[in-house]
Order: structure tokens, then C-alpha cells, then sequence
């Protein structure tokens, strides 16, 4: 064919391949935005800057390369066939985008996105011409029309096959990003330029739209100018931002989902000795039963206590007495047993659920156990003291059929054996039930305690540990038996609860705690808020909250004045129940504590939601902060948590000065322990005197 040829301007030439390259690299980078968004909208939002990118950028870089070429002849471009053209483009990116990113990219999808971006081209390309409206009209030489499509149909391909195994996280993505972006940008500048040699200029030829009606090549150029760099550098930008801050917020999910990771683990698991707790041994057990029905085999129960434990513990101070502890643990994880558990129950109480095939190897595990306690249990620098241990024996299935039967006769035995002069080994027989006796009898007692004020509340303060002011007390109940003496909380608050007396128990130390506060009102003493543990079994009462109100206002309690402590596991019984009813504890003036927090198994969702104002971190991780890094993180995570939800946090158990400013540089202010002071009676207070 014959007619004009018009020249190259190189410069603008490769102009025109940068900003195919650059709308091809930010439009690349939304297919992983697109794919990453979390709703539709977001979706939306993202598909619509892919295809303004790579739209405009096709458009651009179209015009760039007409700017480049240059005919001996005046030229100009209809505004609107332009802008038409323009649209084309984008219509075409998107639609070829939104096919790409609606799952896998099958190959299917592959060749159908870039045949859209190819025909996409090249219909921008074909109006695009038009816009110069020659006189007489441009004509095109078939073959090198379809190698232009090939080329942009190739390419795209390419580029499109290369972004999908991208992942953005991956070591160098930018790189490959880079390499897509370079196999699209040659789409584009391929399609464009190939097609350009298809068309033939007539000798003679006028183009129309260089009147005063169409755009001039410097009005053009502005206007490409202007949106490619508006566009292109805005998309670019916002990519990167948001992928910063989608990492971001992948790190923090994932510090988050580790965090709860831990806590689940530490709500099964004893965190001094790492052994699981009752709640994962009762479950565990329960599988041990299914497998032994099935297979009609036996296993025993092996109830451990260690004899004069609390002596140890009051002559050689806590860390002696953990020290022990975690040193039976590894002791009783180490003894060889295929199929059986470890667990500590709590205190000095652990079990061992092995199987057997008789009573008599459970009785010669049970004394294997006792001789390596026996043998391992000598204090160091101390070794005229020798710690025992008394053994308690149950066997599944002569001795019970579920789990708590089973651990119930197991710790019967342990008491006889106690009861007979301790380091021993006694098996569970009939007779033994006369112990239960043993727990009436002291209920009997703690009745009469409880009705003739046998019974004491102690207080504890909780400081602020950066003003050192009082910020609360917490009331705790006593009891010291005229023959027994004090006998420990754990052991007369389990008879309250297995023996009906928890709700009277409850009650009395509600009354007794918000009489104390109208006290020390009465006195002139400061007291901002006064803590009251509540049982299980009293938050579900049906009259619990009528008691809170009718106690707060027959001692004129102010809101907020009273403190309810309830544990995560409380919280999580029948969640929409206990919502509610710490809702309307909460109206009624009362604040809610999430006690013993991080021990339980509540999600963080459940936590938002409830009308709580104070977190209480558990003496566990406390006691350890100094000397655990993953408590360290797990105590701080509690205060970073509480604090955004707008909570105060509570931690108790601070023995120590390392602990006190440990916890005051993570944030938390409110503080309680017997590095402060030891739990006493009101008459051994001297509460701050009111402003």
C-alpha cells in the first residue's frame, strides 16, 4: 500500500511503553486487593481502580504513541470519540478483571481475560483512530491487524498467568509484579504499534478533526498527561498503603489468634506444672471409659496428696513450696504409663489415670509412685525434711462408671489414707464412704458458723501502683474453727457447694462487706469500691439481683460502690442469661469484675459485649511475669485488651517490687497483693480519710 508515512519520536515512543508498564504494575497489584477484600463493597472499590488503571493506561498510552507518530499534515482528535474511546478501555479492564477474580484461575479464565484484553485494545485502538476523522478513511491491512491481537491476546495472558501465582507476602513479589507488569505493558505498546503498521494514509489525506472543533495535539497531551500521572501515581500509592497496612493487620491477627491460642491452652492446662487441669482430666477420662468399654479393659485412678503441704508453704514461703510442686509434676510425667494421664487438680492434689489389668498392679503402680516421691521430695538445703505423699486408689470399672464417680472414690481413699497415718497407699472400698460423713458433719459446723458469726470477712486493698492511693478493697471470707483452726476457703467453700450452703454462704458475706462499707462511709474513711466474689451457683439464682439491690440500698451504697467479681467460665454458662443479668446488675449501680481472666475459655467477641468494667489478670501469670516471657506477653496482651475496651485492670497476687513496676510500665495501675498488704481484718485497716 501507498500514502504517507509518518516518523517516529522515539522519546515519546518509549514514553508511551513506561506508562503501559506503570498502569500495567498498578492494576496488577489490585488483583491481589481484589482478592484479599474482606466484603463486596470492598471488592467493588478495588475492581473499579483496577480497571480506571489499566483503562486509562491503555487509553494513554495510545494517544502517547499518536503524539509520537508524526505526519506531514495538521492533525486533531474528536473530544468526544476520545472520551468514547476512553471507556471502551475501561469497560474492557474491568469486565476482564472482574473475570480473572471471581475464583482460581482456571485456564478457562485465563484465556477468556486476555482475549477481553486483547479485543479491549484493540477496539480502544480502532476508535481511537477514528477520533482523527480522516478524509478520505484510514485503511488497514488484515494480517497485520490479527498479528496485533495476537500479540496483545499473548501477552496479556502472560502477564495475567504470572500475577495469579503471586503471593504478596512472598520474598521478592515486587519483582515479579514488575515482570507481569512489563509482559502487559508489551501487550499494549505490542498491539498498538503492530497496529499502527497495518494503517495507510492516503496521499492527499486531511484529518477533520484538526479544525477549531477537535483537540490539538498539545491540548491532548496535557490531558493524558494530567490523568495518567493523577491516576496511576494514586493507585500505585494507595496499593502500597493498604498492603502495609493489610500486613499490619495480618501480624496483629495473628499475634491475637496466638495469644488465644495460649490462653486456651493455659484455661486446660495447670500453668506452674504444665499438667492438664481437672476440666481437660474429667475429659480426657471420659475417653479413657469409651476405649475401655469398647475393648472390656481396666484402669485405675491414682489420687495424690502430699502430707503437711501448707506446713512447707507457711515455714519456707511460696517459691519453696512451687518449687515442689512443679518438681512432682515432672516427676509423675516422667513415670512410663502408654496410655494414661497427669493432671494437677489444683494445690497439692494431683492424679494419675493409668491402665491396669487388675487391683493388684494398680496397687504396685500406686506404690512405685509413692517410693519415687518418697526418694525425690527432699528439700534442698534442708535435708532432715522429707516430704510424703498419701495415694489413693480407684478402679474403672469396679469402683465407677463416669469420671467424677471415679475421682470422688479415688480422693476417698486418699483421706483414709491420710487418715491412717499418711505416706500410704489405700485401695477404695465400700467403708470409706463413712468420710462422707466426715463432709456432713463439717457443714453441720459451717451452718452454725454461719449463724452464730463464726465466720470473718478479711480485706485486701488494691492501690494504685502509680499514686499509691487505695483504689478498693476485696472482701475475703475466713473461717478458723474452735477445734481445727482456720481451715483454708477451698476446702469449707467446696462443702458449702456441694452441701446446699454456697447461696447463705454468698449472702451472708454480701451483707456482711456492704455494712463494712457503710462503716468506714460513716467513720469519714475513703473506700472507692469494695469487691465481693461471687459463687456459681448464687449468680444463678433467681433472687441474686434483687439481693444486690436490696443490700446496696439498705446500706445507701453509691454506684459503683460494690464490685461483683465473676469468674470467665461463669460469664460463658448460658452466655445470653449471664448478659443479661450483668445487665441489669450493672444498672442497678453495681460493677462487674471478669476475675481470675485468661484462665477461662471466653473469646474475645463474647468479652466485647459484656457490660464489665474491670479485667482481673490471674496470680498464675502475675507470679511469673518476671521470669516468663510468654506471660510477660500473654499479662501484657490482657492490658492492651482491657484498655481498648475501656476497662480497668486489676492484678493480683503482686508478691514482689519487680512485679509492682513491671506491671505499672505495661500499664496496669491497680494493683493487690501481699507485697502491699496481707489480707486482715476492718478493725487492722486504716482506710484513706475522705477529701
Amino acid at each position: 500500500m501507498q500514502g504517507w508515512v509518518g516518523e517516529y519520536a522515539w522519546g515519546l515512543v518509549a514514553l508511551s511503553f513506561a506508562v503501559a508498564v506503570s498502569a500495567s504494575y498498578a492494576s496488577l497489584i489490585t488483583l491481589g486487593r481484589i482478592r484479599a477484600a474482606q466484603t463486596d463493597v470492598d471488592r467493588r472499590w478495588w475492581l473499579l481502580g483496577g480497571a480506571l488503571a489499566l483503562g486509562i493506561g491503555i487509553w494513554s498510552m495510545h494517544f502517547i504513541g499518536m503524539l509520537a507518530y508524526q505526519l506531514p499534515i495538521p492533525v486533531g482528535y474528536d473530544p468526544w470519540i476520545t472520551a468514547l474511546s476512553c471507556v471502551m478501555a475501561i469497560v474492557a479492564s474491568a469486565y476482564a478483571l472482574w473475570l480473572v477474580t471471581r475464583g482460581p484461575l482456571t485456564t478457562r479464565r485465563l484465556i477468556g481475560g486476555a482475549l477481553v484484553i486483547g479485543a479491549g485494545v484493540a477496539a480502544m485502538h480502532s476508535v481511537g483512530m477514528l477520533a482523527m476523522r480522516m478524509q478520505p478513511a484510514l485503511e488497514y491491512h488484515r494480517g497485520w491487524l490479527l498479528a496485533a491481537l495476537g500479540v496483545a491476546v499473548v501477552a496479556a495472558g502472560v502477564a495475567l498467568a504470572i500475577a495469579d501465582r503471586i503471593r504478596e507476602h512472598a520474598p521478592r513479589a515486587w519483582l515479579h509484579y514488575t515482570m507481569a507488569a512489563l509482559a502487559m505493558g508489551s501487550a499494549i505498546a505490542g498491539a498498538h504499534y503492530t497496529a499502527m503498521a497495518a494503517v495507510r494514509f492516503a496521499d492527499g489525506s486531511v484529518c477533520s478533526a484538526a479544525l477549531p472543533s477537535g483537540m490539538s495535539p498539545d491540548m491532548l497531551a496535557t490531558l493524558v498527561a494530567a490523568l495518567t500521572a493523577a491516576l496511576l501515581g494514586t493507585a500505585i500509592t494507595v496499593s502500597a498503603l493498604d498492603r502495609v497496612l493489610h500486613a499490619r493487620t495480618g501480624r496483629l491477627s495473628a499475634s491475637l489468634r496466638e495469644a488465644n491460642a495460649q490462653l486456651t491452652h493455659l484455661s486446660q492446662h495447670d500453668a506452674l506444672t504444665g499438667l492438664p487441669n481437672r476440666r481437660l482430666l474429667v475429659a480426657q477420662m471420659n475417653a479413657m471409659i469409651e476405649r475401655a468399654q469398647y475393648a472390656r479393659t481396666a484402669f485405675a485412678v491414682i489420687y495424690i496428696d502430699l502430707d503437711a503441704f501448707k506446713g512447707i508453704n507457711d515455714s519456707f514461703g511460696h517459691a519453696v513450696g512451687d518449687m515442689l510442686l512443679a518438681r512432682v509434676g515432672r516427676l509423675l510425667r516422667a513415670m512410663p504409663q502408654a496410655g494414661g494421664i497427669t493432671a494437677r487438680l489444683g494445690g497439692d492434689e494431683f492424679v494419675l489415670a493409668t491402665p491396669v489389668h487388675g487391683s493388684a498392679q494398680a496397687v504396685e503402680t500406686a506404690e512405685a509412685v509413692l517410693r519415687q516421691l518418697r526418694d525425690a521430695l527432699a528439700l534442698e538445703g534442708h535435708a532432715d525434711v522429707r516430704v510424703t505423699a498419701s495415694i489413693g486408689v480407684a478402679l474403672y470399672p469396679d469402683d465407677g462408671a463416669v469420671a467424677d464417680t471415679l475421682l470422688a472414690q479415688a480422693d476417698a481413699a486418699m483421706y483414709h489414707s491420710k487418715q491412717s497415718g499418711r505416706n500410704l497407699v489405700s485401695v477404695y472400698r465400700a467403708g470409706m464412704a463413712d468420710d462422707a460423713q466426715a463432709q456432713v458433719q463439717l457443714a453441720y459446723e459451717l451452718r452454725r458458723a454461719l449463724e452464730t458469726d463464726g465466720l470473718a470477712l478479711h480485706y485486701q486493698p488494691q492501690i494504685d501502683g502509680f499514686r499509691g492511693d487505695w483504689v478498693g478493697v476485696e472482701a475475703l471470707l475466713r473461717w478458723h474453727h474452735p477445734q481445727l483452726g482456720a481451715i483454708a476457703p477451698v476446702r469449707f467453700v467446696a462443702v458449702a457447694e456441694r452441701m446446699g450452703l454456697i447461696v447463705d454462704l454468698g449472702q451472708w458475706v454480701l451483707e456482711t462487706a456492704c455494712r463494712q462499707y457503710a462503716t468506714w462511709r460513716e467513720a469519714g474513711l475513703r473506700v472507692p469500691t469494695i469487691s465481693v466474689n461471687i459463687s456459681p451457683v448464687q449468680f444463678r439464682g433467681d433472687h441474686f439481683v434483687a439481693q444486690v439491690e436490696d443490700a446496696m440500698r439498705r446500706h445507701a451504697m453509691p454506684r459503683h460502690a460494690l464490685t461483683l467479681e465473676i469468674t470467665e467460665s461463669m460469664a460463658m454458662q448460658e452466655p445470653d442469661r449471664a448478659s443479661e443479668l450483668l445487665e441489669r446488675l450493672a444498672r442497678s449501680g453495681a460493677r462487674i469484675s471478669i476475675d481470675d481472666f485468661g484462665t477461662g475459655y471466653s473469646s474475645l467477641a463474647y468479652l466485647a459485649q459484656l457490660p464489665a468494667h474491670e479485667l482481673k489478670i490471674d496470680r498464675r501469670f502475675v507470679g511469673r511475669i518476671e521470669d516468663s516471657p510468654r506471660d510477660r506477653v500473654i499479662v501484657q496482651s490482657i492490658i492492651l485488651l482491657g484498655g481498648q475496651l475501656g476497662l480497668d485492670i486489676v492484678a493480683e497476687g503482686v508478691e514482689s517490687a519487680g512485679q509492682a513496676q513491671m506491671l505499672v510500665d505495661m500499664g496496669c495501675s491497680r494493683l493487690q497483693g501481699y507485697h502491699f498488704a496481707r489480707p486482715a481484718p476492718a478493725a487492722m485497716l486504716t482506710p484513706p480519710s475522705a477529701p
